[in-house]
């Protein structure tokens, strides 16, 4: 109960602060639905600062989940005689409340300083700091117009931050910010992390280049040297709005770890799955099992992935696809191993602004365990949406998702999850 009223008051005192300071920064996201199509933050030479002015924003989210499970796995039984392959009951009912905390500032003519915290989710139920960055569109504060003809077309973030590999990861819900992905869940081999590293970014004409470089840890510490090596980011694409009806957007991307006590790419995801308990067995608890319905290949070792994302839009059309490949080992393994990713959505958007829309999305995901076995996981959502306004969504989603290839005594052999789902967001 303390930390609910906590909780309270700092949502009430921030949003207090919010109507007071609340303006946009230049080349950045907004939180709302006008940066729904955004992927990297729009890059402008205009430039609107005055002072040191901070921003003060949030979002929130909860879900009403109605799904049901079921698997054909063999007993496994514990010390206490309990079945780990017994998968917990499930009912219909509202999910943890989540909520995010994102402070923003523009600290200079053309710096902008980004941080954002969960105050509220499913892994971390208590404040836990995600990460932020700065990003230098200009370098004024060096000299006035120092190397603008360079930077006209440069970007560059250093920060303990979310990493830029792929383009799912910009329509994905990051714990309460939902407001962004028309579906509920995130794809099942959900590709996230933060890591310490920069990135250099040159925009140009349509074109996009990005390179970076992470020290390759989530989790920062100094003891261990000499175990993770620095992780390396790359991406290329093209962005264009062709037409006044369509836009089009193709880019391919990198990452690769050649060495690391253990890898986050896929399992780097503080907030947890918007499915809660799916295939997990009776003792599981909401934070400790908090990716359910995820899969990570579990390459903590080594790492080498590659994503290509393709998005096109057509007046109210839209289509969004990702092949991606991963490839690697743990540290026991002397073999690499594979996963690939297969995504697929098509949305429609239509009303007044947009404001609503339909949506379905396939995703698959298959390759070789730790324990051999050959895994074949797909999933299919249908869901539709409806933005109240700008600020607030509500949206709603069937999904299916089958397991095969698992062994008999894994929780997941012959597994299948099925259900309704409901989500209001509030972003801004």
């Amino acid at each position: 109960m303390r930390n609910l009223m906590t909780l309270a008051l700092v949502l009430v005192g921030t949003l207090a602060i919010a109507q007071k300071q609340q303006f946009q920064l230049d080349n950045w996201r907004p939180y709302d639905k006008t940066g729904l199509l955004m992927f990297e933050a729009p890059k402008d030479t205009a430039t609107t600062f005055e002072s040191v002015k901070v921003r003060i924003g949030g979002a929130f989210a909860l879900q009403y989940q109605a799904f049901d499970h079921e698997n054909n796995a063999d007993i496994v039984l514990n010390a206490n005689n309990v079945n780990l392959n017994q998968l917990v009951g499930l009912g219909n009912n509202f999910n943890l409340a989540t909520a995010n905390l994102d402070i923003d500032v523009a600290l200079y003519d053309g710096v902008n300083l980004h941080l954002r915290t969960y105050l509220s989710s499913r892994h971390h139920p208590e404040p836990y700091v995600k990460g932020g960055y700065i990003q230098i569109d200009k370098l004024d504060f060096i000299q006035k117009d120092f190397l603008s003809d360079v930077m006209k077309y440069a970007t560059l973030r250093i920060g303990h931050m979310e990493n830029n590999y792929g383009d799912a990861h910009f329509r994905r819900s990051d714990n309460a910010q939902a407001l962004y992905n028309p579906f509920v869940g995130n794809y099942i081999m959900d590709a996230f992390t933060t890591e310490v590293g920069a990135e250099l970014y040159y925009r140009r004409n349509g074109w996009i280049a990005m390179l970076g470089a992470t020290n390759g840890k989530l989790n920062q510490a100094t003891n261990a040297p000499g175990v993770t090596s620095p992780s390396v980011m790359a991406k290329l694409g093209y962005d264009k709005q062709l037409s006044t009806d369509l836009r089009f957007r193709l880019t391919g991307s990198l990452y690769n770890s050649a060495q690391s006590a253990r890898t986050y790419l896929y399992g780097g995801d503080r907030a947890g799955s918007r499915y809660y308990f799916v295939m997990e067995n009776t003792l599981a608890t909401s934070s400790g099992n908090y990716s359910s319905g995820l899969i990570n290949p579990g390459l903590s070792n080594k790492l080498t992935a590659i994503m290509v994302n393709p998005f096109v839009k057509y007046k109210g059309l839209e289509f969004f696809g990702m092949y991606e490949h991963a490839n690697g080992k743990t540290n026991a393994e002397t073999d690499e191993r594979d996963f690939t990713q297969l995504g697929a959505e098509l949305i429609y958007r239509f009303g007044k602004n947009e404001n609503l829309y339909v949506a379905g999305r396939y995703n698959s995901v298959n390759g070789e365990t730790v324990a051999k076995e050959d895994v074949d996981v797909t999933r299919f959502n249908l869901g539709a949406g409806w933005f109240m306004t700008k600020n607030i969504l509500v949206k709603f989603e069937y999904v299916d998702q089958q397991y095969d290839g698992y062994a008999k005594t894994n929780i997941l052999s012959d597994g299948q999850f099925n259900g309704f789902i409901a989500e209001a967001v509030i972003s801004f």
